[in-house]
């Protein structure tokens, strides 16, 4: 029996029904159960000895012994005195046998009313159907909790997007492929701490998501409030500040994966709430990390997809270390034709971007360029003009020199101590992680802190690094030279798993509350 037949033959029983009327009638059918003492919410357990595909696969040594098995009804057909239905558990779908003198007929007619979406426990022999088709042939058949809530047709499906997100639990049995997405990012994570942890030898710790002080990344926070302390509180937007703390503390690599909170735009590499990884090596620096960075990533594809190369939306990355280096200035070069190598003032580099601007048609804003340094004009024209030119960030590659005045936390670089020893790693023209040579002198934090804390406070910048004074006290009991990384999780899973959105690899995305 195919499950195209299957659903065919059930589709009639309830798709010229309306919604409310087939509601009605499940919970009719519910009661007369009750009152028949045969309760399914009563259930508690079901002795589970196998699953679909691992009988399916191992099907020459299964042959002809007994199973135990449960799952949700996705399909049924009649045939008389005997039917066939398709089970799915969580391994995929298995068809099962059924046959009136097998379960006796009181307990046939009282399965005939069992609906799609209803799940079962069953008990039976393993056999193969004149069409070759692995079943299990059931003697034993239990109503283990009914579904009163018709699941969307095989022809039709749950294909709004918009519902989709809202209702993952329907998604998730009605689109196979969506359980797929969601496993790969499970064997992602997994993969990622066990890199992280074997390979490189991290131990990883747990630190606030409430806080008094919103730092270590330009962001809006989340504001809420402590009742009993009486005191105004925001969710992180990082935990880089107390990660470092800890390498301080003496403990000399530590990682944290876990949500991140951010009250900003929504789009489809965006969502308030994500999963983030940040990292801190004690003794190492920038070139520690992308090795870290790189092995990570493409770890996690191997793991995931067993190869290192991968596709998303058409096209291919190659993952395999190492990967390219690019500066920042020598990006705007390439793209604009601009050299800040030659530019050593901010009214030449003003000028320049006022130029180019012009002939691309694309200008920066001229009241805030009349306040921008050199560095934050190099690094907005970065933004501007080469981080959207399709495929020149494909990558993987490792953006560096990034302008001391976009990078509060990260060690000037000793040869141009208008950069810092800072990267970016892009795929497929996104940012999927950031890294330092952390800010060790506590003395250039401090006065860098000030200019973001005024900066705030005159609301020139409300996403600037506010002060973190005990973060401060924390530098002057002195940070080993240290190498942090931060890396983008939800990011590294889309492009691991071909989703074109990021709601498509967060389990319960945030939406906005349906109007009634």
């Amino acid at each position: 029996m195919s499950e195209e037949k299957n659903i065919k033959a059930q589709a009639p029983e309830e798709a010229e029904l309306d919604l409310n009327e087939q509601r009605r009638i499940r919970r009719e059918k519910l009661a007369k159960l009750q009152e028949m003492g045969r309760n399914p919410f009563l259930q508690e357990t079901w002795p589970v000895d196998h699953h679909s595909k691992d009988v399916k696969d191992n099907f020459e040594d299964m042959e002809g012994k007994r199973v135990s098995m449960a799952g949700r009804i996705m399909a049924k057909r009649n045939m008389g005195k005997a039917s066939f239905l398709d089970m799915q558990d969580k391994q995929g779908r298995i068809q099962c046998y059924v046959r009136q003198d097998a379960i006796t007929p009181e307990e046939y007619e009282i399965f005939l009313t069992y609906d799609l979406g209803d799940i079962i426990g069953v008990e039976g022999e393993v056999f193969k159907t004149r069409h070759g088709e692995i079943s299990i042939k059931v003697d034993r058949l239990v109503l283990l909790s009914k579904s009163l809530q018709p699941l969307p047709d095989k022809w039709h499906g749950l294909k709004d997007q918009d519902q989709r997100y809202r209702q993952r639990y329907v998604d998730l049995i009605v689109n196979p492929e969506v359980c797929d997405v969601f496993r790969k990012r499970s064997a992602i994570i997994h993969e990622i701490r066990r890199v992280l942890e074997e390979d490189f030898g991290y131990l990883e710790v747990d630190t606030p998501i409430l806080t008094t002080i919103a730092g270590g990344a330009n962001a809006r926070p989340f504001n809420t409030h402590h009742n009993t302390l009486d005191l105004d509180m925001k969710l992180r937007i990082s935990n880089e500040l107390y990660l470092k703390r800890l390498i301080v503390g003496g403990l000399d690599r530590v990682y944290e994966m876990g949500k991140m909170f951010r009250n900003e735009g929504m789009d489809r590499n965006h969502n308030p709430e994500y999963t983030g990884m940040e990292c801190y090596m004690a003794y190492g620096n920038m070139e520690s990390t992308m090795e870290v960075t790189e092995q990570v990533v493409s770890k996690a594809a191997l793991a995931a997809t067993g190869s290192m190369v991968i596709t998303y939306q058409g096209k291919t990355f190659d993952l395999t270390p190492p990967w390219r280096r690019l500066t920042m200035s020598d990006a705007i070069k390439e793209i604009t034709g601009v050299d800040f190598a030659q530019i050593t003032t901010d009214e030449e580099a003003r000028a320049a971007a006022t130029a180019y601007g012009k002939k691309a048609g694309k200008e920066l804003e001229a009241e805030e360029l009349a306040h921008w340094t050199r560095g934050k004009i190099l690094a907005e024209m970065f933004e501007e003009y080469c981080e959207d030119v399709p495929g020149y960030l494909d990558g993987p590659v490792f953006i560096i020199g990034h302008p001391v005045e976009v990078s509060p936390l990260s060690k000037r670089d000793p040869q141009d101590p208008r950069i810092t020893r800072r990267f970016e790693a892009y795929v497929n023209g996104w940012e999927i992680a950031n890294a330092f040579s952390e800010l060790n002198d506590p003395i250039d934090q401090y006065e860098r802190f000030k200019v973001q804390q005024a900066q705030l406070d005159t609301g020139e910048d409300d996403e600037a690094h506010p002060m973190d004074e005990d973060f401060v006290n924390a530098l002057e009991v002195g940070l080993p030279p240290t190498g942090g990384l931060g890396i983008g999780i939800d990011r590294v899973i889309m492009l691991i798993t071909d989703a074109p959105s990021i709601r498509d690899i967060i389990l319960f995305p945030t939406m906005k509350p349906v109007e009634k």
